[in-house]
């Protein structure tokens, strides 16, 4: 289920490392150092409270990669290797890994996309310890100002 908005504005989501719909480096997956990738954004409207991103691979059933909430609402970009680090305060929850934070693209054949969307929030998820991409998508539910989407692509051959 996709959280509901209350507005229709949109973020414009981009990333130093890669292009919408261009190929990710090597150093963002399982074939390479396995860092998250630095992402930037801009166009939050006036009452955004709070950030949250899910990255999901939709050539995979839906398979999450990262879940983050807490992303204060003044942010405007995650560096490189923001995941696991403490400095941000940022909340990561459970991947489809069954790990929490960032897990790299690792396709088991063929190339796939790997959708990123951040959500603007008009007041910060209430989440628990350990808690996944359903979980926040229910916390997020009708706090929902803006969103924007990114795509990256990747192919282990």
């Amino acid at each position: 289920m996709r959280p509901t908005s209350t507005a229709t504005a949109t973020l414009t989501l981009s990333s130093l490392a890669f292009g919408d719909r261009e190929l990710m480096p090597r150093k963002f997956s399982c074939d390479g150092t396995e860092v998250s990738p630095p992402l930037s954004w801009s166009g939050a409207p006036d009452g955004t409270r709070s950030f949250a991103l899910i990255v999901e691979d939709p050539d995979a059933g839906g398979f999450v990669h990262w879940v983050v909430a807490g992303i204060p609402g003044e942010s405007e970009r995650l560096d490189e290797g923001a995941s696991g680090s403490d400095s941000d305060g940022l909340a990561e929850g459970r991947n489809s890994f069954g790990k929490t934070g960032w897990g790299g693209p690792c396709p088991p054949s063929g190339e796939h996309r790997y959708v990123f969307t951040l959500y603007a929030l008009s007041q910060a998820p209430p989440v628990q310890k350990g808690f996944d991409a359903a979980a926040l998508r229910d916390a997020m539910d009708g706090n929902v100002l803006a969103a924007g989407e990114l795509i990256g692509r990747y192919s282990r051959s």
